[in-house]
């Protein structure tokens, strides 16, 4: 009778539980009002491409990269934590299912009386506990929803992890492809300069010109001869800078066949400041992460309400083991506790998921922020950075012909040496330095790339595509590099 009064009366509570009213946090709007209504530079339908890099048409950038995707170690930590995330979802959905406990108890105990007569007693139980906790105001599904959010977010790390990683892996192969044109470049005025120098010593010889002639051009062989161990060590560091990126030691390089900077297609369609909510994934991320923080106040502000459990015990004593599919004892229950005094602790919680929730609304707009602050950055950087490059291709081309003219002026016996040595290094330097600004052209069409985030396929970690004769292979360290191991 009295299981019978217990069943009903937990049943009751599950009928009133219905009708609580859980706790859920307010659908929050996307910051659309605070973002510009397009790019100050370039607008046109967002084009975002997962593989962007395949648009420099380098098979050999295409192996690294995905040598890297592969391989590359940090990117495994973000899967790692990808997978505790996942981990903490499957336990905070545990909760949807009841338990289930079993346990077994054996005891022996054996005494002897005063006239030496021994006596025993052994005991022997097997029972099954169940508990389920009815979600009256929602905080088990609020607790569910944040680790699902937590789980999205931890993909979309996963995702701005691997669009920064192709970003680092073209940029350290775009610097080794710099280093080798500087090397080019200066190995070639070396030679002119040796040239040169080789004509004002006979001339010195002969009594045309003085001693000042031989020492001022011995010092500009010296100074290029100086300039390339400064970029072999350049190199050098961004072979390491790789083999670390695509999960080898430092001490491992690789052959790099290109030498050349490969042609850059036309500029994607940047869309509109507000596509990279969408597109990118940090952005993705940290809205995800918000939500969690929204479902957080959520089961804090349940928890301070009542909770009811239902418990159900079955329990075979010694006597009912040799029946016991047959004789069986049920026990239902129910337990509805509420916080009384708890020194403030359940408040003090919802004020700190609110606190939590307040920061992470300012770093989700943070991220919107300088979401477009990085594609402005990048657009105004490739366009001042071509306007550089034609000036600069400009300026060479004149400082060429005026070192043509002082040549002659010198030759003829006209002027000295200096206007000569001053036009020498003006477009050795200006050389050099076009390198650089064209290095950093295609730097700045991976930053926007970079920027724009984009779709990235299910196979994120895809299979390295096999090489074809066509392809670079690697080669020893006693011819150049070290092969793949």
């Amino acid at each position: 009778m009295r299981g019978k009064t217990l069943i009903a009366a937990g049943c009751l509570l599950i009928v009133v539980s219905y009708g609580c009213s859980p706790f859920q946090p307010a659908v929050r709007s996307a910051p659309t009002e605070d973002l510009p209504a397009k790019f100050s530079l370039y607008s046109g339908e967002s084009t975002p491409e997962g593989h962007w890099w395949r648009s420099l048409e380098s098979l050999e950038l295409n192996r690294l990269i995905e040598m890297g995707l592969a391989d590359n170690l940090s990117l495994k930590q973000t899967w790692a934590r990808l997978d505790q995330a996942r981990a903490l979802a499957v336990q905070a959905g545990a909760s949807r299912y009841p338990d289930l406990t079993g346990d077994a108890v054996a005891a022996a105990s054996r005494s002897r009386t005063g006239s030496g007569t021994t006596s025993g007693n052994e005991a022997y139980g097997l029972g099954l506990v169940s508990s389920y906790e009815v979600d009256m105001w929602g905080r088990l599904q609020a607790q569910r929803r944040a680790a699902a959010l937590d789980v999205a977010a931890s993909q979309e790390d996963l995702h701005t992890a691997a669009i920064t990683l192709s970003a680092e892996v073209t940029l350290r192969w775009l610097g080794i492809i710099a280093s080798r044109q500087q090397k080019a470049l200066l190995e070639k005025q070396l030679q002119t300069n040796e040239t040169v120098l080789e004509l004002i010593q006979l001339r010195f010889r002969n009594a045309m010109v003085s001693a000042l002639d031989v020492y001022q051009q011995k010092q500009l062989v010296e100074n290029v001869q100086a300039e390339i161990p400064l970029v072999e060590e350049k190199e050098r560091l961004q072979m390491h800078e790789l083999a670390v990126l695509l999960g080898k030691p430092p001490g491992t390089t690789f052959y790099i066949a290109a030498d050349q900077f490969p042609n850059l297609p036309a500029l994607p369609g940047v869309g509109l400041p507000a596509d990279l909510l969408a597109a990118r994934p940090d952005i993705k991320a940290a809205g995800r992460r918000l939500e969690a923080a929204d479902w957080q106040i959520a089961e804090a502000r349940a928890n301070r309400l009542p909770a009811l459990t239902l418990t159900a015990r079955a329990r075979y004593g010694e006597s009912e083991l040799d029946t016991l599919f047959d004789t069986w004892l049920l026990n239902l229950s129910a337990n509805l506790s509420a916080p009384i005094i708890d020194g403030g602790f359940r408040k003090a919680e919802v004020d700190r998921t609110r606190a939590v929730a307040a920061e992470r609304l300012a770093a989700y707009r943070d991220t919107v922020i300088k979401a477009v602050k990085e594609v402005e950055d990048a657009l105004v950087r490739e366009e001042k950075q071509q306007a550089h490059i034609e000036g600069l291709q400009q300026i060479i081309e004149t400082a060429q012909k005026a070192l043509e003219e002082a040549g002659a002026r010198y030759r003829n016996g006209i002027s000295d040496y200096l206007p000569v040595l001053t036009q020498l290094l003006s477009v050795q330097s200006l050389e050099n330095n076009l390198i650089l600004r064209q290095e950093n052209r295609m730097a700045a069409r991976v930053a926007l790339h970079r920027a724009l985030g984009g779709g990235w396929p299910a196979d994120l970690l895809p299979t390295p595509v096999p090489l074809s004769a066509k392809d670079p292979q690697p080669v020893s360290e006693s011819s150049r590099g070290v092969a793949y191991e």
